[in-house]
């Protein structure tokens, strides 16, 4: 609950805007994880498109000759593929032109068919797992690499900085963890490195106590985690508390700073990289974070920039279209031209980046350090 004050605050604040928008409102969905182990991930995704949607709003967005306001129908998918399929279909019922989601391969590969099938745009700011557009679905679009480059970054970076040669694997068996697990040991095994075992966990998982007893008898040189940060860092700390001294690989969804509270002080075992540029090196990262913290009063948790231009692209389309219609804003997805925080946005024909790069991290006093940038 808000005190009275403030709500009339916001009302008077939003009272303008509100007497300009009358000809239009236009939904844009954004669906992730609100509640659950991921929520951090998914909150901070929902902040950032509806940042970008208030902005919007308040410069007046003028499409086809009517005033337009836009409104964030935000659906919580509880990273979870059932769920967010019932998601997906609610938000092609409430009439969305447009969809920011989903966050987790797993959620957003079978979604995408409920997309394809209503024509409605699908921009996912953090799911890697090549095959969300690899379906030939015309509605998907990805900002972020795949983890067809990030899983051989994560190999290179193991096999010629750590010098390792004898890996172990492990994925929580969800779309996401397998698919980067299996792209970086193809890599690895194709560098000369050996896989010593690759073992499978769930993704609801809290005890890693026996799977890696197993691994410490093999002695890798490096241990490769597929799998997200409420995951990875309880396995990063047990791992360290039965003195296995191996390094631990992860991917961008254990790339978060909520890993340094998960880990604890095991945190320096840790190696992760993130499907993107670091914030710093984004072209306008420093004003967006600065924009984002004043609004939030919280930082920068993740994918954050990536929802934040998935919005402005979607609305940059509208306007290429000169319409709020679905078929027409699909219809401009492909030509896209846009320079956003993360950097330029253009699409190949299947609906992945021209342009990515993947950003590799350690650790050193709680903080991520850039360790390789890899640009495509």
């Amino acid at each position: 609950m808000y005190p009275l004050s403030a709500t009339l605050a916001v009302c008077a604040s939003f009272a303008p805007l509100a007497a300009h928008a009358a000809d239009a409102v236009v939904l844009i969905g954004h669906a992730a994880p609100l509640t659950g182990q991921l929520a951090n991930i998914g909150k901070d995704s929902e902040n950032a498109a509806r940042l970008a949607v208030d902005e919007i709003n308040a410069r007046h967005l003028v499409i086809g000759g009517k005033n337009v306001t836009l409104q964030l129908d935000s659906q919580d998918d509880a990273a979870d593929p059932r769920t967010g399929t019932q998601i997906a279909q609610k938000l092609v019922d409430d009439g969305v032109v447009a969809v920011v989601g989903d966050i987790n391969s797993g959620v957003s590969i079978p979604a995408s068919r409920i997309y394809s099938e209503a024509g409605v745009v699908q921009v996912t700011p953090a799911s890697t797992n090549p095959a969300y557009t690899q379906q030939g679905y015309k509605t998907a679009f990805r900002l972020v690499a795949t983890d067809a480059m990030q899983g051989p970054a994560l190999a290179r970076f193991a096999t010629n900085t750590l010098k390792a040669r004898r890996v172990a694997v492990i994925d929580d068996s969800t779309a996401y963890g397998q698919g980067l697990a299996e792209q970086f040991s193809k890599a690895v095994s194709s560098g000369g490195g050996a896989i010593v075992t690759h073992e499978a966990t769930s993704d609801k998982a809290t005890d890693f106590r026996a799977i890696l007893t197993k691994v410490k008898g093999l002695k890798p040189d490096v241990i490769m985690y597929g799998g997200s940060d409420a995951t990875a860092g309880p396995l990063v700390k047990q791992a360290a508390n039965l003195g296995i001294n191996a390094r631990v690989l992860a991917g961008d969804g254990a790339c978060t700073d909520k890993m340094s509270s998960l880990a604890g002080d095991a945190i320096v075992n840790l190696v992760c990289s993130e499907a993107g540029l670091p914030l710093a090196r984004m072209p306008r990262g420093a004003e967006f974070e600065k924009r984002y913290v004043e609004r939030f009063k919280t930082p920068i948790n993740a994918y954050a920039p990536f929802a934040y231009d998935s919005v402005y692209v979607i609305v940059d389309a509208m306007k290429r279209a000169n319409s709020t219609d679905r078929t027409k804003i699909l219809a401009a997805m492909p030509a896209t031209r846009y320079d956003g925080v993360t950097g330029n946005i253009a699409f190949d024909p299947h609906g992945d980046l021209t342009t990515a790069a993947i950003t590799v991290y350690q650790f050193k006093d709680d903080k991520k350090i850039v360790a390789d940038v890899i640009h495509n």
